[in-house]
């Protein structure tokens, strides 16, 4: 299945920067915890939504990016 980008590159980069941060702060926040490694899942899973540019949930509501 082919995927076709539904985020705007403005949302994309703020998404890998958020991910990243999200991916941190649950390590050093709460090393060694569940809570930690469930929130680095989260910003892990939201900054590769920005690199690929493909949102599953933005896709189930129907969001398209306007056709060039």
């Amino acid at each position: 299945m082919i995927y076709q980008k539904n985020l705007p590159g403005w949302e994309r980069a703020m998404r890998v920067v958020a991910g990243a941060i999200m991916g941190g702060c649950g390590l050093y926040m709460f090393p060694g915890a569940p809570l930690g490694y469930l929130i680095a899942a989260a910003g892990v899973t939201t900054a590769l939504t920005g690199f690929f540019g493909f949102c599953p949930m933005c896709a189930v509501a129907g969001r398209r990016l306007p056709s060039s």
